[in-house]
């Protein structure tokens, strides 16, 4: 019971940390951090860049007109199923 007066009396009188103290240093922290982490950054050369958004643009072409024909398809089905009623 003794122990249990000691270890709170001491848990009340230890004081707590300056939250704005800290806040300034680790703000300032996060920041270097982040920055040290931007200049890892590998950016990719202009040429790999350019192809790499012609095959995106084939790509999107292709699905594109997959899509269109499909749905050219069922429209017509469709249509040839209505008008049988």
């Amino acid at each position: 019971m003794a122990d249990e007066k000691k270890k709170a009396e001491g848990a009340k009188s230890a004081k707590k940390p300056n939250r704005f103290v800290q806040a300034g240093t680790k703000g300032a922290r996060f920041f270097r951090e982040c920055k040290a982490e931007i200049n890892k950054i590998v950016w990719p050369q202009p040429r790999f860049v350019f192809k790499n958004t012609g095959v995106v643009l084939a790509t999107v072409v292709v699905i594109g007109l997959f899509i269109f024909g499909l749905d050219s398809l069922f429209m017509l089905l469709l249509s040839q199923f209505m008008s049988l009623g």
